[in-house]
């Protein structure tokens, strides 16, 4: 069975309070996977490494070997795909880590799509900074 992956990362600041969303859609286009949570301060390219990292460690664990990949990140696309070098020494550090997950997923796509093709996951992304924002101080 092949799946879609979308894939967001969010942050309000650059760095700044970070999130991710994931959306994973089987192949008759049914959610089977819906992830989002704060990942901390970092840059929107950090976060949307981290955003694709934690999809296809999921994607590892349910043994997936199929997917097309969907982000709104032309920048972290290009990279993945070797287009563009990784310049960024904490990107650099990310794109190591997504290059040997990638590994577990040997039939795959990995596409740039407008933010409003990737609606859900950026929604979950916003949600989980909007809950942040929300919480009652620690302590």
């Amino acid at each position: 069975m092949r799946y879609t992956v979308y894939t967001d990362g969010a942050a309000r600041g650059n760095p700044g309070p970070a999130a991710i969303g994931i959306v994973v859609e089987d192949d008759t286009g049914r959610s089977v996977y819906e992830s989002s949570r704060t990942i901390g301060v970092r840059t929107n390219n950090e976060a949307e490494y981290l955003a694709f990292l934690a999809a296809l460690q999921y994607l590892k664990e349910s043994r997936v070997t199929e997917a097309d990949f969907y982000l709104d990140s032309e920048l972290v696309v290009r990279q993945l795909l070797g287009q563009y070098r990784v310049k960024e020494p904490r990107l650099q550090s990310l794109h190591a880590q997504a290059t040997m997950l990638l590994n577990a997923v040997p039939h795959r796509t990995i596409r740039h799509i407008p933010r409003a093709r990737n609606a859900r996951a950026d929604e979950l992304a916003n949600e989980a900074l909007d809950a942040e924002g929300k919480a009652p101080p620690a302590g």
